[in-house]
């Protein structure tokens, strides 16, 4: 689930855009009246938003965005004069001050979407091989293609047909191959 953390100078502002997210249906992490506070706060957390002024106690909004930690992003507010300076950081989504609820519900929900997208392709990612079993697939594509007379392709191909209808990944199906051609 992605987590929301608010992080504004005054703990009443916060408090007030919890309170509209909350409302909203989107649940919020905690609020913070510090930058380090927020970091402290998304250490413990796998993926989320930071929802920031443009100024706080102890850092201004660029200097948290970069401590941030990997697989959060931020929804700074600021007047339009800061927004529309060219100074923002393209990666950094922005709401101009005064806000508009509907804006910052849209915008946060668009977020978590983005966010849980994200999520999803990073764990339909497939793993990347260890060298030896990179070199044991080889190995089998190697005994397919001298005994059976098969191109690479062609071996390859065969250990993938085979891995996908028995069910077990290309290596345990070059194991096998490998086991079944030493006999």
């Amino acid at each position: 689930m992605t987590s929301i953390i608010i992080a504004l100078p005054k703990v009443d502002d916060a408090r007030n855009i919890k309170s509209l997210l909350v409302r909203s249906g989107i649940p919020v992490a905690g609020i913070c009246t510090t930058g380090a506070q927020a970091i402290t706060l998304a250490d413990g957390l796998n993926y989320g938003i930071i929802i920031c002024g443009y100024k706080m106690a102890d850092m201004i909004y660029s200097q948290l965005h970069d401590d941030l930690p990997f697989g959060f992003e931020m929804l700074l507010m600021a007047s339009q004069h800061v927004i529309g300076s060219g100074m923002i950081d393209k990666e950094i989504v922005c709401l101009s001050m005064p806000l508009k609820v509907h804006d910052l519900i849209n915008t946060v929900d668009m977020m978590i979407q983005t966010i849980e997208r994200r999520k999803r392709r990073l764990k339909e990612k497939p793993r990347e091989r260890r060298p030896e079993e990179i070199a044991l697939i080889k190995e089998a594509k190697g005994v397919l293609m001298t005994r059976n007379h098969m191109s690479e392709e062609e071996a390859h191909r065969y250990i993938q047909k085979c891995s996908m209808d028995s069910g077990t990944n290309m290596v345990e199906t070059a194991q096998m191959v490998l086991s079944m051609m030493r006999v």
